[in-house]
């Protein structure tokens, strides 16, 4: 009641008493629940089931008192009955016709509800209509009393279980109880981001904690603390949940026998498949990042995988499937399954699905209607077309072992055929199937067909006639009995009428129906039958009297019958209501046939589910020009040489999976992992997009599927996890490093060398000089566990770390040069990357280019020092020898300062390059040693016969870079250009033409990210440095 936030609801929280179930006071007009009234029998049904909302047929009405009421009010959208009398007592309802939206709205906010139905039929005078619960509707399974009589098929919801989460010695174990199929399946060994994923993907009824959550890996009593937990209790602590305590199993169950009113005898059956070798389950944040889950900006995978007309249960199938990545046998088998649909060329069936939870519900309360039997017999029937047809026999035999898993139900495939065939042979026995032509209503001319058509469609062409031969004779008999009744009793008036009324204004009359009261009248117009004695049809008129309805009242002044016809109308509806009672005992009867065969309906519909959505994959794989991987079985008990020939993923044509590859849309990349990757590359370079994409091919096809790409071999990994960004939590008191830490923690302690392990910009959420640090940790202990991945980051520093790695290999994200401008190509290429573009992003974002000008003078007057200083500890040494300037530690004249920028500018690009050169060399020193030749000097002696790279500093600020051979040479035919007599030049010594031009080539296209403005942008565009993607073999520097 104290979520009720209505005006109305709350008012009529008010009048409520806490004093019984109901929530009645007594002194309130209609409050008593004494004995012997309708609050008294209704406080009786509530009694058995007080934690579900009560809705009592009463007449053309299912009402609800007290705190049902007010449930109603708030939840369902109904007025209160009476309005907002304060006398009486809260009551509220809906109309028999609108049933089945007034439960809907109940269930979609997790209420149960339970419905009393009303004996119909006539009742003794004054006497109260006996009672009886005809069933319930929770959330997931739906309310069915009466859908035997429908000639329409009822859609049912995703089941909803009954979830216990404990604590156990190898990790977290979940048990899902769903009360419709009466089975349950107990997880071990989950982790904590795995139990949070499974409870964000599925919809449960109830949740239920053991007590051995309390307390932490730690033996501390706070559930919230920091590290393992936390995020579990963060997750529970949003929704309701009771504690529970004991054996985790037994006592679920006893809570869902408690919860649903079952008898302490009914027996729920274990459909756990346990298997060592099975992949974890994804965790959330891989889940979401890869859009197995919906998650806001990132592309839904299940939309690429099927196409838009495959929803449903084949695509909740594919859902669970990649949140539970298979054994490596049924990755097989599926993947076997999908190459054979591939290369079928007969016709397929439509493949019926039916919702295993519906079948069961259906027939164990004897609902299934003929609709149900019909679509029953068509799952049964594509089974054996399955199974005779030559290509499509082997597909049927393949996907048996997929169906075991998902259904924990053993059937071999001989049993299954034998069983399809007797089944299906008996529904068609006694259905009347479609084209069945044996069954038709009656019909007479002087009736109007309408009547026929509602008295006699809810029961005919439902079973063969043959089985109610007797019952549809004495249909046939009293509808030709009414039919000769109305015909001697109206036709003589209606006769009698045409022939002596004028045409306009005098009295009418014919025979109608009247459909509110199911009956055939003489309905008059301006007609009295006094006005007509003593005339033709004296008889028949002196025969006519009132219509009267079920209870006695007059109809109104226009009806009239007969006695003959009311006999005859009598005669009729008891005929009818007969073969109807047979019928619907006919189809309650296959129910109960059909129940014990419940084991082998549940397989087949399964079958059915997985062999559809597997074809439409397919179909959408090819069409999308993905490929089969080859993968690769994982043996923990290999010897470690032979592991490590297995531990390699190599992908061909790599596309993001959002991309239609058959569109030419998409940037192909080439993937050859043996160990860890760190990989650096801009902003807006590709690098989450390469994870990602990475990521879905590994789940693709460690669960069997096409993947998209020209080739590929995936080994089949324990553990899949990508970790791309972390948001804080308020609501538990964390930052976004802390969250991030804990899912580093995950990650860590889940990694083994089997496993796949993803993360995107690594430590970016905390200071950066202890973040890079704790970056460098985590790749030395993923390097050091030896699984598979890619970890990327901005953290340059991490590569002047004393890293202790042995198998990480270094790739950066590609770029080129377009009209003077970095722009990324997306491709993956080995090396490292050390600009990030980010004054450009910012720039491209719209950010003010006064705040951007801003940063670029920062970054200048600090970072540029700050790398230089971090240089000389890697031994890179940066020697000024400007003899023209001397610094003064007082000030500094902007000319020199420029001087200096550019010295620096210079420096921390070529180091960086020169870094990457010493890994690879057996030299301890490089001299990077920048001389300026001032106006009117020139190079000294040691510059001829060498290769120099050089600066210019024009007199206007802007800058020139060359390289050449002969630096005297160079330096006298520039200053012979006009206004270039005075320009000062900056030059460095390298060992070799070749490195020159890199070098070269490198200051271009990396000096204007530094803010400096240069005359030959252009003659950078010939080759992509931007990246440091140079070819340094053969280099000798000199030592």
């Amino acid at each position: 009641m104290k979520m009720c936030r209505k005006t109305s609801s709350m008012q009529l929280i008010q009048r409520l008493s806490y004093s019984n179930l109901l929530g009645l006071d007594d002194n309130l007009k209609n409050g008593s629940v004494k004995e012997g009234t309708l609050n008294w029998e209704i406080l009786k049904f509530k009694s058995r089931f007080p934690r579900e909302v009560l809705l009592c047929r009463v007449g053309d009405f299912y009402e609800a008192v007290g705190f049902d009421a007010c449930i109603l009010v708030e939840y369902a959208g109904l007025n209160p009955f009476g309005g907002m009398r304060s006398d009486s007592i809260p009551k509220a309802g809906c109309p028999v016709v609108n049933l089945r939206q007034t439960l809907d709205d109940l269930t979609r906010h997790g209420f149960s509800v339970c419905i009393v139905e009303e004996v119909q039929g006539p009742t003794q005078s004054r006497s109260r209509k006996s009672r009886f619960i005809s069933g319930h509707a929770h959330p997931g399974s739906p309310y069915v009393f009466g859908l035997v009589e429908d000639d329409q098929d009822l859609e049912f919801p995703e089941p909803m279980p009954v979830i216990g989460i404990s604590r156990s010695a190898k990790g977290y174990c979940m048990v899902s109880v769903l009360e419709t199929m009466k089975t349950y399946c107990s997880e071990d060994g989950l982790t904590e981001e795995a139990v949070v994923t499974k409870l964000r993907t599925c919809h449960y009824h109830h949740l239920f904690l053991h007590k051995s959550l309390k307390n932490s890996s730690s033996g501390t009593t706070r559930w919230t603390e920091y590290g393992e937990g936390g995020l579990l209790w963060g997750e529970c602590n949003a929704r309701q949940f009771e504690w529970i305590e004991g054996d985790v199993v037994d006592e679920i169950l006893f809570k869902v026998k408690e919860l649903y009113g079952l008898d302490n005898e009914v027996t729920f059956r274990n459909v756990s498949v346990v298997s060592e070798n099975k992949p974890h389950p994804l965790h959330l944040g891989t889940a979401s990042q890869i859009g197995v889950i919906p998650t806001e900006g990132v592309p839904l995978l299940l939309k690429i995988l099927l196409p838009s007309n495959c929803t449903g249960l084949p695509a909740m199938y594919i859902r669970d499937l990649l949140l539970n990545p298979p054994t490596y046998a049924i990755a097989s088998t599926i993947q076997a399954i999908c190459k054979v649909m591939s290369n079928t060329s007969c016709s397929i069936p439509e493949f019926t699905c039916i919702a295993p939870s519906k079948l069961v519900k259906l027939l164990e309360l004897r609902e299934a209607n003929h609709v149900e039997f019909c679509k029953i017999k068509n799952v049964l029937d594509e089974i054996l077309q399955l199974y005779r047809n030559f290509e499509l026999n082997e597909i049927l035999k393949l996907l048996v072992d997929p169906t075991w898993v998902a259904t924990g139900l053993k059937v071999d495939i001989e049993m299954l055929v034998n069983e399809c065939e007797s089944i299906s042979h008996t529904i068609s026995e006694l259905i009347s199937l479609d084209g069945e032509n044996d069954q038709k209503l009656s019909s007479y001319a002087n009736i109007p067909s309408a009547f026929f058509e509602d008295m006699e469609s809810s029961w005919k062409h439902r079973v063969k006639k043959i089985h109610l031969k007797e019952a549809y004779e004495e249909v046939d008999k009293a509808a030709e009995a009414l039919s000769i009744a109305v015909t001697e009793d109206f036709l003589p008036i209606i006769h009698r009428i045409k022939a002596t009324t004028a045409p306009f204004g005098g009295p009418k009359g014919e025979i109608s129906y009247a459909r509110e009261h199911e009956s055939v009248w003489f309905k008059g117009k301006r007609f009295a039958p006094r006005v007509w004695a003593g005339t033709p049809g004296e008889e028949q008129i002196k025969q006519l009297k009132p219509s009267i309805d079920s209870k006695g009242r007059k109809v109104g002044e226009e009806w009239f019958t007969t006695v003959k016809v009311e006999n005859a109308l009598t005669r009729y509806h008891e005929a009818g209501a007969k073969a109807k009672s047979m019928v619907l005992e006919l189809l309650r009867g296959l129910s109960g046939d059909l129940q014990a065969k419940i084991n082998v309906l549940v397989f087949a519909s399964m079958l059915l589910i997985i062999a559809k959505a597997l074809f439409a994959h397919v179909s959408e794989g090819r069409r999308r020009k993905w490929v089969f991987p080859t993968l690769i079985q994982s043996n923990r008990y290999e010897e470690m040489e032979q592991k490590k020939e297995h531990r390699v993923m190599k992908i061909t044509g790599l596309s993001p999976y959002w991309f239609d590859a058959a569109e030419g849309s998409a940037v192909l990349n080439k993937i050859n992992m043996k160990s860890m990757f760190l990989l650096t590359g801009p902003n807006g370079g590709g690098k989450s997009s390469l994870l990602r994409s990475i990521c879905a091919a590994a789940l693709l096809g460690v669960c069997g599927f096409m993947v998209p790409a020209e080739s590929a071999l995936i080994p089949h990994f324990d553990s899949i996890m990508l970790h791309v960004k972390s948001y804080d939590s308020p609501a538990d008191g964390k930052s976004s490093f802390q969250i991030e830490m804990s899912e580093m923690r995950s990650i860590i302690t889940r990694a083994t060398s089997q496993s796949l392990v993803l993360v995107d910009e690594i430590c970016r959420g905390t200071e950066t000089a202890k973040g890079t640090c704790i970056a460098g940790s985590i790749i030395e202990t993923l390097d050091s566990i030896g699984c598979l991945g890619v970890v990327s980051t901005h953290l340059h520093d991490i590569f002047n770390l004393p890293l202790t790695t042995k198998n990480t290999v270094y790739k950066a994200m590609g770029s080129e040069i377009v009209n003077g401008k970095t722009k990324p190509t997306w491709k993956l290429i080995d090396g490292i990357c050390r600009e990030s573009l980010a004054f450009e992003t910012a720039q491209k974002e719209g950010v003010p280019e006064q705040l951007i000008k801003r940063a670029e003078e920062l970054y200048k007057s600090v970072y540029t020092e700050d790398l230089n200083s971090e240089k000389s500890k890697m031994k890179v040494k940066s020697v000024s020898s400007m003899r023209s300037i001397e610094p003064c530690n007082e000030s500094i004249n902007e000319t020199e300062k420029f001087f200096k920028d550019v010295e620096n500018a210079v420096c921390m690009v070529c180091c960086n390059k020169l870094i990457e050169v010493c890994r690879n060399k057996t030299t301890t020193e490089v001299a990077v040693r920048c001389v300026v030749i001032g106006p009117r000097e020139q190079p000294p002696p040691s510059t001829i016969g060498a290769s120099s790279v050089y600066v210019i500093l024009r007199p206007d600020k802007k800058l020139y870079v060359g390289e050449t051979d002969d630096l005297q040479g160079r330096v006298h035919a520039h200053r012979l250009k006009q206004g270039m007599r005075n320009a000062s030049f900056m030059y460095f010594l390298v060992p070799g033409k070749s490195l020159a031009c890199q070098l070269e080539t490198l200051l271009i296209n990396q000096l204007p990210n530094h803010g400096f403005r240069l005359t030959n942008v252009a003659d950078g565009q010939h080759r992509n440095f931007g990246t440091d993607d140079i070819s340094l073999e053969s280099l000798t520097l000199p030592r």
